[in-house]
């Protein structure tokens, strides 16, 4: 931090040795120890935030670390990575080129999967050298920084990444999110300047004058409250009224006020248009703010930094400090500064910039009525809508304020704002929006488009009976155009998909598509297709639901986790494989729902180790990005699987997080996923009573094989029945099993559990191995495990007992080899107990150590002790990223290992090794 007069001894840092040396520390133990850490510096304006984190970088840089420094712009807080950007691109080594996070951009139209491209960027810098990323004024990061900032500290926790922040205090930044997110992951240190003692004042005064501070200084600096940035400009404009006779300014604007009248007219101008453009700006778009050629405007430039108020670059001119800015801002009356914002929006506009780049302009400077700021938070909210979504709705929400109610133009922002709003997940307000548009009774034509543009907003809210309501509503009303009528048709038969009589749903799907292809309207096809793979599966005709996907798949195919999951339905688990390795080689949208699509993969192939990472990652992805679609159900499966493995406390504990959740997404489906994990959470309480009871209130939400999650756990639910003696309950189970199993011949599991069922409700031991022999051709080697302990407690009954310790021996090996370490426990015990032998079952991992680690999460482990990064880990292991991610944080918990180093001496280490 420099004064007018000169630069400061130390660069301003007199009185922050202490906080120095804290920095210094923290740089020294991420070298140290290869894995990353977090600083944030927070502290009122002018305390000397930036002068310290400078030096903090400047001296990780003598220390070998690759460093960027960047700092956030209040004036260009909205455009998408601006802030983070300035990170990224500085310095002689940038981590990326500009051309490169453009491409960047360009190439990845999603938030997770950009800020993973940014991490595989960092990481790699990261394999060769330490990396210090900062990022001043952190309170004027844009939504996009702020987001990636939440991730990237987590994600590259293991690698030596050092991130330094700054917040201004009193500002309600993103500092908090940040390090709430960051917390328990990593270390974070945080450190708060407060003002300089009195001799800390003494010795920079001493700095900036060149001589001994008198009492009439002293004086003068407690008027600075300790803070150095007042106390330089004071003391600036001391030395100036020493040489000119001058008063002293009592204050900071006041001061600056007082070199401003110094100055020539052409030059106040400058300065002024300047501070409206922001802290940073190009000299060509302040002459155009000015009405001038540049070039007629050089001497005021030249006088400007002269003056110590402005940096010149070369490539930008920038306030020497953002208070100084602020400082000629203020000194703006608000109405001009309201008027200079405006055309400065339209000239940079005028000049190429982006409408992104201007929107801040757009906001404090457009008028009720200003048609063309309406059009430019529209354009700049179609620009962001991929990446910010929340700030995309925040645009035109804006936008709609600004058109005077019922014009046309209102009615087009407002259906913008319906469709922006609930891609954000913001569909309370997206409803509230669209009703407040249709109360002011719109042209016919109009309220169509605006009942469409809801359809989504209802379906995310659970609204389906709504979503009937109002669709029929609509076509009822007729003068819709022919592609908004296909839209509202096919909306209203997805709204049909969720009712207990499927036919009527069948129909109205079949019409909504015929119309869709006849007026070649996509969307009206894609929203037709998916209400007819909904309403296949709901009916469980699994075949058909996979002809639908799959079409709906050729139109966008960014629906492959819903033809993925209808593979999986019809026992097509090869196919389901083949494309989840497309997906993950490709880098495909929807990244959460192909998670879920992997980890239904994983858990129905047996592989419960690697169906567990796939749901908490699928949670943790959902969480990033407020989208919770999965979330009760990914609980419901957890749950289960800890049970399977003995896990009581972790059951127990998935229970609650599936009911939290289901309180706020209860819709049918979800309902009767978690009444159906209460019933097995009684039975293995040995309370059976309440067990049926629950199983009663599933089926208050409808049948029970209607319910996709629950099919192929109906034989447990019947065995339930029974146990509880409710004849009635089971032969209705056993009889949607043999339905089900009638709509779906071709599917082994189907077929094979229908037999089982009736098998069970009979005890009939030659049904029991019927179904075992049938479930031979599915490729769930946990229901056939399932179906083999019924048959050998079936036979053992009978007296059997050879045959059906055999076949409970095959039955615990085959739960063992998926991890389901309590049933085989189980089983073991129920050999034991028909008087075989036989060696004890093994039991689970160790909570701790190299052996605790799943077989997946070893894989990664060597992978990355090689030097594989996430990234091409990924690609060897064919998965996503995040999903290594996942595994190898599970490895450095299990491992007591902080950083990738610790992980590739303690593999190289291990025996064998």
């Amino acid at each position: 931090m420099a004064g007018a007069g000169g630069p400061l001894s130390r660069s301003g840092l007199r009185g922050r040795e202490t906080e120095l040396a804290k920095l210094r520390a923290v740089t020294g133990s991420v070298a140290r120890t290869g894995s990353g850490a977090l600083v944030l510096v927070r502290g009122e304006a002018g305390i000397g935030k930036t002068t310290l984190v400078t030096e903090a970088v400047t001296g990780a840089a003598a220390e070998g670390f690759s460093v960027g420094l960047g700092k956030a712009d209040e004036l260009h807080h909205l455009v998408p990575l601006s802030s983070l950007a300035t990170c990224m691109l500085h310095g002689d080594r940038p981590l990326l080129s500009g051309d490169a996070l453009a491409d960047l951009a360009r190439r990845h139209d999603q938030r997770i999967r950009l800020v993973e491209r940014l991490a595989e960027v960092i990481e790699e810098r990261a394999g060769g050298t330490p990396v210090l990323l900062a990022l001043d004024d952190v309170q004027w990061a844009d939504p996009l920084s702020r987001f990636a900032l939440k991730q990237l500290p987590r994600r590259l926790r293991t690698s030596p990444v050092l991130w330094l922040l700054s917040e201004r205090r009193g500002t309600d930044g993103p500092a908090a999110r940040i390090v709430a997110a960051a917390l328990d992951e990593l270390p974070v240190h945080t450190v708060s300047l407060g003002p300089l003692s009195g001799a800390a004042m003494g010795r920079l005064a001493g700095d900036v004058l060149g001589g001994r501070v008198d009492a009439r200084v002293r004086g003068l600096l407690e008027g600075a409250g300790g803070n150095p940035f007042l106390a330089v400009e004071m003391l600036a404009g001391l030395r100036s009224a020493e040489g000119s006779g001058e008063p002293v300014p009592k204050g900071l604007v006041v001061g600056v006020r007082g070199r401003l009248n110094s100055l020539h007219p052409d030059t106040l101008r400058f300065l002024q248009r300047g501070a409206v453009l922001g802290r940073g700006f190009a000299f060509q778009d302040a002459a155009a703010l000015c009405g001038r050629p540049p070039v007629e405007l050089i001497p005021a430039l030249e006088e400007a930094v002269r003056a110590g108020l402005l940096d010149d670059d070369g490539d930008q001119l920038v306030f020497r400090h953002d208070l100084l800015r602020q400082a000629v801002y203020v000194d703006v009356a608000p109405s001009a500064r309201k008027a200079l914002h405006r055309e400065a929006a339209a000239r940079l506009v005028a000049g190429g910039h982006r409408p992104i780049d201007v929107v801040s302009h757009v906001l404090r400077g457009a008028r009720p009525g200003d048609e063309e700021a309406v059009a430019l938070l529209r354009r700049a909210a179609d620009d962001v809508l991929p990446v910010t979504p929340g700030l995309a709705a925040d645009l035109v929400t804006r936008a709609l304020e600004l058109v005077p109610a019922a014009r046309p133009s209102w009615f087009a922002a407002g259906e913008h704002a319906i469709v922006c709003l609930t891609r954000a997940g913001r569909g309370r307000e997206a409803l509230s929006t669209g009703d407040r548009l249709l109360a002011c009774r719109p042209p016919v034509e109009v309220s169509g488009r605006l009942h469409a543009a809801l359809g989504g907003a209802l379906w995310n809210l659970d609204l389906a009976d709504e979503l009937r309501r109002r669709t029929e509503a609509a076509l009822a009303a007729g003068g819709a155009a022919p592609e908004v009528g296909a839209r509202l048709a096919a909306l209203r038969a997805l709204a049909m998909s969720r009712a207990h009589d499927l036919g009527p749903a069948r129909a109205a799907g079949e019409e909504a598509l015929r119309a869709a292809v006849a007026t070649g309207d996509r969307e009206a096809r894609v929203q037709a297709l998916f209400a007819l793979g909904e309403t296949a599966l709901n009916a469980g005709e699994n075949t058909l639901a996979l002809e639908r996907f799959s079409a709906l798949c050729a139109v966008d195919p960014a629906y492959v986790p819903e033809e993925i999951v209808a593979h999986q339905h019809v026992d097509d688990f090869e196919t389901g494989e083949r494309l989840l390795s497309k997906a993950a080689e490709a880098g495909g949208m929807r990244e959460a729902m192909l998670l879920w699509a992997q980890g239904r993969q994983h858990l129905e192939l047996g592989r419960l180790d690697d169906a567990e990472a796939d749901f908490v990652t699928m949670e943790r992805l959902e969480d990033d990005v407020q989208a919770h679609v999965q979330q009760v159900n990914g609980r419901v499966i957890r749950s289960r699987i800890a049970l399977l493995r003995g896990d009581r406390e972790a059951a127990r504990e998935h229970l609650a997080e599936a009911r939290e959740r289901l309180a706020a997404k209860p819709n049918p489906g979800n309902t009767a996923a978690v009444r159906f994990l209460e019933a097995v959470h009684a039975e293995a309480d040995g309370d059976v009573r309440l067990a049926v009871d629950r199983i009663r209130r599933v089926q208050e939400e409808g049948p029970f094989l209607r319910w996709r999650l629950l099919r192929t756990w109906v034989c447990s639910a019947v065995r339930m029945a029974l146990r509880g003696a409710d004849r009635e309950l089971a032969e209705d189970l056993a009889a949607q099993a043999e339905a089900h199993a009638e709509r779906n011949p071709s599917v082994p599991t189907a077929t094979g559990l229908a037999v089982r069922a009736r098998g069970l409700l009979l005890d009939d031991p030659a049904l029991l191995e019927h179904s075992v022999t049938l479930l031979r051709r599915s490729p769930r080697p946990l229901v056939r495990a399932a179906a083999r302990a019924d048959l050998g407690r079936a036979l053992l009954a009978a007296g059997r007992r050879p045959e059906a310790v055999a076949t409970l021996t095959r039955a615990r090996a085959a739960f063992a080899a998926s991890g389901a370490h309590a049933v085989a426990a189980r089983l073991q015990r129920e050999v034991r107990g028909a008087g075989a032998g036989g060696r004890r079952a093994a039991s689970g991992r160790p909570v701790q150590g190299w052996e605790a680690l799943t077989a997946s999460e070893k894989k990664v482990a060597r992978l990355v002790a090689e030097g594989h990064s996430n990234r091409t880990a990924a690609e060897v292991l064919v998965v996503s990223p995040h999903t290594v991610n996942t595994h190898l944080t599970a490895a450095f918990r299990k491992l007591s290992v902080n950083s990738r180093v610790q992980l590739a001496n303690l593999v190289r280490a291990l025996p064998g090794d």
